[in-house]
């Protein structure tokens, strides 16, 4: 029996056993053969079937491969979301540099006020950036560690001029300073981007004049959109300030200071300010948001200056651990053993000493905000006073808690 045959599929009675009963034949003992009805339907069912199950199979197969394909296009599909490029994959570099170029200077510091401006003993180099022309002058950003103690400044444009520059102001804090030259055939301003909108991995370029070699580019992309930095204003190796920086890993060398960080737009999105150099590390390359160095520029042209409330007091951090106190230290100060943070006092000048702040009281809170450190300190009053506040400081004189109040004044300059 084939598996095909009527007997299979039919569940009625077969041809076999209804012969046997009697069916109807032609003269003569033959049978005559006669289309049933059964056997077409049984054929049409067979097809039918045959067809169901080619169906069946084909749907179930497309069912399993479609699901792979899904779950195996899902992850790459952000792509679709990617513009393709074309041309010249480093066109729109190209196109930046050319643009913010002409506008990136050198500076020559003279430490020593020399009749000759092209002695270049006792000189530094570093870089700036033309940012403004009005009334006449050119006005250029760069570092206040470029320009500092400086004798007579210089500046030599992209076509090899060079011009004497005045300082308009400088701020040791933020680390800008703003320069001014005589605008006369000063064709090109650099265009300030929006530095709060950079994304983690954008490319950028940095524009400066890295060891005296005049104009140089590097590129790379942004490693890190806000990093926080210890700073030692005093370079004394204390940690009393933190810098908001751009990482990248484009090259900054020694002379890029105070150069432009540029992205693919033309648009300068950072100062360059510094790097990281040790044996091993590499494409650590930090600059000032362009943001924040407008904000200071601003202030710096208009006024020569960064005001900034001013307590006068010269400390140590109670516990510090890279300059921790002596034990014979900390037991003349007689603290109680629950105060573990504050800032020791070692001289007291101008407003605290008006206020009655000794040698070796301990500060532990402004305005009942708790105080752990110089830094905390002075972020505190840069951050969240003006001057001429009034300054409530609660701290330790001999194991005793007091409090006085402090008129702030505005800090000197130094």
């Amino acid at each position: 029996m084939g598996l095909f045959d009527d007997d299979f599929y039919s569940t009625k009675v077969s041809r076999r056993r209804r012969s046997k009963q009697g069916a109807s034949s032609a003269p003569g003992g033959y049978k005559w053969p006669r289309r049933s009805r059964r056997s077409l339907a049984t054929w049409q069912v067979a097809m039918i079937c045959s067809i169901v199950s080619a169906v069946t199979a084909v749907l179930l197969f497309s069912l399993v491969t479609g699901q792979l394909t899904r779950e195996k296009a899902a992850s790459p599909a952000v792509i679709d979301k990617v513009a393709a490029s074309s041309g010249d994959p480093y066109d729109r570099i190209i196109q930046a540099a050319a643009l913010v170029r002409p506008a990136v200077v050198s500076i020559i510091n003279h430490k020593e006020d020399n009749e000759e401006l092209n002695i270049l003993d006792e000189s530094a180099l570093g870089s700036g950036v033309i940012y403004k022309k009005d009334d006449g002058k050119a006005f250029i950003i760069t570092n206040n560690h470029v320009i500092e103690g400086a004798g007579k400044l210089e500046v030599v444009t992209v076509d090899g001029e060079t011009r004497k520059a005045a300082l308009v102001g400088a701020d040791k804090v933020s680390d800008i300073a703003v320069l001014s030259i005589d605008a006369k055939g000063i064709n090109t301003i650099a265009q300030i981007g929006d530095s709060s909108k950079l994304r983690l991995g954008e490319t950028v370029i940095a524009i400066g004049n890295p060891l005296g070699l005049g104009d140089t580019l590097t590129s790379g992309i942004v490693s890190y959109t806000e990093r926080t930095i210890p700073v030692s204003l005093n370079q004394d190796g204390v940690y009393d300030w933190e810098q908001e920086v751009i990482q990248t890993d484009a090259a900054i060398n020694e002379g890029n200071s105070g150069g432009a960080l540029v992205d693919l737009d033309g648009k300068v999105i950072g100062i360059n300010t510094m790097k990281i150099s040790d044996t091993g590390v590499e494409g650590l390359g930090f600059a000032i948001p362009a943001n924040h160095v407008m904000e200071a520029a601003d202030e710096l042209e208009a006024n020569g200056k960064i005001a900034r409330s001013y307590l006068g007091v010269y400390s140590v951090d109670l516990n510090n651990p890279y300059v921790p106190l002596a034990e014979d230290q900390r037991k003349e100060l007689n603290l109680p053993t629950s105060v573990k943070d504050g800032v020791v006092v070692l001289d007291a000048v101008g407003p605290a000493k008006a206020a009655g702040l000794q040698f070796n009281d301990v500060i532990t809170k402004f305005n009942n905000q708790s105080i752990t450190s110089t830094l905390s300190l002075r972020k505190y009053l840069y951050d969240h006073t003006k001057i001429g506040d009034e300054l409530k400081i609660t701290f330790y004189r001999n194991g005793e808690v007091k409090q006085i109040t402090v008129k702030l004044l505005e800090k000197p300059e130094e």
